[in-house]
């Protein structure tokens, strides 16, 4: 085949044995690969109802058809299974360098089954896998974990995939890091490869997909250079990389503060993208194959992190521990990054359950004295997360389980078990949309649907047409998934440019209509996984927080009738049973 090496590799961590299978063409029609070859795969073989953290939940990593082509974007890899936050369906996808490394061994994805019996680091170098006792690196951090292993591999090129200490101690959002700070970061990817005792994954391969039309691939990769590097959001991505968007929230007060009370900060001007600059030594950065450059290369200048280096602070950090828990300042931002980074945390979920503590504390629900900005207890509290120590193991579990634990339900702001990212709802009541009926739980990343709505494409308020905009934006996005591509790319790739990468890759020539029934095979494919481990439809909704408690200056709040219109709209154009009928019949 054309575009795939058209086979997996299926790896038993009980019995150390590894196998290889085939796929079948009709499986890439169908699905074309990364998320949809996953996808299909995950329901294929993953036990009905099986613990997320037991030997059976599969983990599989996945690279796309257009990764291992010199494409612009095609620079991801994923990793997909039952997340032991939500209970469902888990998808995660990373950028870098080690995605290439991925691609080239021979596979279009490995499937990980079983447990070792000791902690244990895999090397897969093309064809051959190797087991390697990894006692030496356990309890290191995440960070370190890489370092070690790029110097024993330094005469090799590698890809490096590793856990830091909340993956090994099983935290339910614990994430999987490459490159020093790219990462698989929610759902909780990292705690499944904890509970298989994979404490690292070491990539080797030299092996080369054949493109169905090399000669498409590359007028492809001229074209769109010299469209890309004059789009303007591509040049404001590599000036500003994605903390721009801290003051674009939060001028329209959509960015969530103090624990989703307020829409916006008064200290913006300290923890935005010009804060960053001007505290800290700010170079730009990019992932192979792109000319975007938003990572954020960090320095810190001054103060009592001066010489602390890391990648970031994106914009979800700095909502999340600037927004959420208050943080006054973008260099203490920078270092609960280093933080999470080194101890394996999705920053999300992390900044959610830090500040749901802060807000458990004050109203008499936990001993624990912690305040909004205090941020050596807030790191001291990610750590006792990490460990599992006091507090800490409770809120490993995440905000759902800990807010029932606590009785403090009414503060639990999570949808299907995980956290939401740093876009109010209230305001932006498309991303809204896109929070409720994402498979993984509140995402911002299947849809992206800020963009339109910021961008003037549709209002913020509108809800006639909303959720079939929205749709359009996820099909596509799906496929993005699907060949894996950079989300960055959102404004040069259209279906007419993802069929010339498919064309060039797998030789599809597929029309728009061809693209969006892939992209329903997918869903309903997931939707059936969903389904089967216990999601009811009626959890295609938001928290009851958004509809009582308004922000802003105009006081905005959602409607719910509103709402479960947007809902209703989405299910039927999907073509889903609906979430209103059974969420009325439960009022």
């Amino acid at each position: 085949m054309k575009g795939v090496f058209g086979k997996i590799l299926n790896i038993n961590c009980s019995d150390k044995h590894c196998s290889e299978e085939p796929v079948a063409a009709s499986v890439y029609e169908k699905f074309l690969g990364g998320k949809g070859l996953a996808s299909y795969l995950l329901v294929k073989k993953n036990p009905i109802g099986v613990d997320p953290l037991s030997p059976a939940n599969k983990l599989i990593l996945a690279t796309g058809p257009a990764n291992g082509f010199k494409i612009w974007g095609a620079n991801r890899y994923a990793a997909f299974t039952k997340s032991p936050l939500t209970g469902i369906y888990s998808e995660a996808y990373s950028g870098g360098k080690a995605f290439l490394h991925i691609s080239k061994t021979g596979y279009d994805a490995f499937v990980l089954d079983g447990v070792f019996d000791e902690w244990t680091y895999i090397e897969v170098d093309n064809s051959s896998v190797s087991f390697k006792n990894a006692g030496f690196l356990v309890g290191k951090d995440s960070l370190d974990t890489e370092k070690i292993l790029k110097e024993k591999y330094k005469e090799q090129k590698a890809g490096i995939l590793t856990i830091g200490p909340a993956g090994e101690n099983l935290v339910k959002f614990a994430y999987i890091n490459n490159d020093f700070g790219r990462c698989l970061g929610r759902t909780g990817i990292g705690a499944v490869m904890g509970s298989k005792k994979i404490k690292a994954m070491v990539f080797i391969g030299d092996q080369e997909k054949q493109a169905a039309d090399s000669e498409v691939l590359k007028t492809f990769w001229k074209k769109q250079y010299e469209v890309g590097i004059a789009n303007p959001g591509s040049k404001a991505y590599k000036k500003l990389g994605t903390p721009m968007m801290v003051d674009i929230i939060s001028t329209v007060e959509a960015f969530p503060s103090r624990y989703w009370h307020q829409g916006t900060v008064p200290h913006i001007d300290k923890i935005n993208a010009d804060a960053l600059n001007k505290e800290c030594e700010v170079k730009s950065g990019a992932c192979t194959y792109c000319f975007i450059a938003c990572n954020r290369w960090t320095t810190v200048k001054s103060g009592r992190h001066k010489g602390m280096k890391l990648d970031g602070p994106e914009y979800e950090t700095i909502g999340a521990f600037g927004g959420l828990n208050m943080v006054k300042d973008i260099r203490e931002i920078a270092y609960l990054n280093d933080v999470c980074d080194r101890l394996g945390m999705d920053t999300i979920t992390a900044g959610n359950v830090t500040a749901f503590a802060i807000e458990a504390y004050k109203k008499g629900k936990t001993d624990y004295a912690i305040d909004y900005g205090d941020v050596d207890r807030i790191a001291e509290l990610l750590r006792m997360i990490a460990y599992r120590e006091g507090i800490g193991d409770l809120l490993a579990e995440g905000v759902r389980f800990a807010a029932k634990e606590l009785g403090f339900e009414e503060m639990s702001i999570q949808v299907k078990g995980l956290e939401p990212p740093s876009f109010d709802p209230r305001y932006l009541k498309g991303m809204g949309l896109g929070f409720a009926v994402s498979d993984r739980g509140a995402c911002h990343l299947r849809t992206t649907f800020y963009k339109p709505e910021l961008a003037g494409l549709i209002a913020p308020d509108k809800i006639e047409g909303k959720a079939a905009m929205l749709l359009e934006y996820e099909d596509r996005l799906t496929i993005y998934d699907s060949l894996i591509l950079c989300r960055f790319f959102r404004d040069l790739y259209f279906w007419e440019e993802l069929n010339r990468i498919v064309k060039g890759t797998l030789g599809y020539n597929l029309s728009e209509r061809d693209f969006k029934s892939i992209s329903r095979n997918i869903a309903l494919t997931i939707r059936e996984f969903n389904l089967r481990e216990g999601m009811k439809p009626e959890e295609d909704f938001l928290p009851g927080h958004f509809f009582k408690y308004p922000i802003g200056k105009n006081r905005l709040v959602l409607k719910e009738k509103e709402f479960a219109k947007l809902v209703y709209d989405y299910y039927a154009l999907r073509g889903y049973s609906t979430a209103v009928e059974k969420k009325e019949e439960n009022d």
